[in-house]
């Protein structure tokens, strides 16, 4: 993650919670973030500052899930709100770690989901785990291809492109540029995976189309127009 600046700032929010115990509004108390070079929210504090119980308990359940790495910008931005951040944990845990997909097959989604919505800081993430599940060098630079229709059919078998992973693409494209999907997209999709796995694909791309859509508006990580090949 990139930090620019080092220093914190004091930000207070009205609290709208009711205290459990006495039934009368919380009291407003301020909470430290650390500003961010070009993201757009400061990011909160790891270690967080919060004392509230159930906030710590969610910081945890993140913590746990990205283990051995430490806590990611994206965590650091959706701990603004634990809840949202709690269920986004639990959703991107199932899509990550519980499909019957392929490891392939995932982050070829994800990887296509980010060129096509330009999400810089999704694809630095998922490139390298499409390549470490074994999709060639060649193959991911077919990934980055603006047009999918412009790639010849030499140029994908080249790569190592089957039909199969080329349907998941095409799939990829469709929902991410068009959201609906044509007929024989989907019928070439359920050629290759059963009614669970057309689920799990689905649900993927939905789901990193949720992401990128949040990782570009708020420009976390700041990687916002550098591009596939940037280097930091």
């Amino acid at each position: 993650m990139f930090r620019a600046r080092r220093f914190v700032q004091q930000v207070y929010r009205p609290a709208r919670a009711i205290n459990r115990t006495s039934h009368h509004p919380a009291v407003a108390r301020p909470i430290t973030t650390t500003p961010a070079a070009n993201m757009r929210l400061p990011y909160t504090p790891d270690p967080p500052t919060t004392t509230d119980p159930e906030a710590l308990e969610v910081v945890e359940r993140v913590r746990a899930r990205r283990a051995p790495r430490p806590l990611q910008a994206l965590d650091l931005t959706l701990l603004h709100s634990p809840p949202v951040a709690d269920g986004w944990n639990s959703f991107l845990g199932a899509i990550r770690t519980k499909t019957t997909l392929s490891d392939a097959v995932r982050e070829l989604a994800i990887s296509r989901v980010a060129v096509c919505n330009q999400a810089w800081y999704e694809w630095a993430h998922h490139a390298p785990l499409a390549v470490a599940a074994g999709v060639s060098q060649a193959a991911m630079d077919l990934v980055k291809t603006t047009d999918l229709a412009s790639v010849t059919a030499e140029k994908r078998t080249a790569a190592g492109f089957g039909e199969k992973e080329w349907a998941v693409l095409k799939l990829t494209d469709e929902m991410t540029r068009n959201v609906k999907v044509d007929d024989a997209t989907f019928a070439e999709v359920r050629s290759f995976f059963n009614e669970r796995e057309v689920v799990e694909l689905v649900a993927t791309v939905s789901c990193y189309n949720c992401v990128s859509r949040f990782l570009v508006a708020l420009d976390v990580g700041e990687r916002n127009g550098l591009g596939p090949d940037a280097t930091h």
